[in-house]
């Protein structure tokens, strides 16, 4: 009877080492797969400081308006150039 309690008690614990192996692999695949996802995020979040300020640098107004004249060969408004149309009566 002592002979086969310890077989069962010895199958028992190695299943319980396995186990623990097991369970600490799991941690360690875990813990680099969040070490992994956190860096990702943090590039994430210095991809998105570097698009906003590219996105408030273009929108400033003195580029808008050297782009404007250069490329589309706008010319500011001047009261020389201005027509006012007026409704005629019906």
């Amino acid at each position: 009877m002592s002979v086969k309690l310890n077989v069962l008690l010895t199958t028992l614990l190695v299943g319980c080492a396995l186990s623990v192996v097991n369970a600490r692999y799991q941690a360690r695949h875990l813990l680099i797969e969040l070490e992994r996802l956190q860096q990702h995020a943090r590039q994430l979040d210095i991809d998105w400081d570097q698009l906003q300020l590219d996105q408030s640098r273009l929108a400033k107004n003195e580029r808008i308006e050297q782009i404007a004249r250069s490329q589309l060969e706008m010319a500011p408004l001047s009261p020389a150039r201005t027509q006012y149309l007026t409704e005629g009566a019906p």
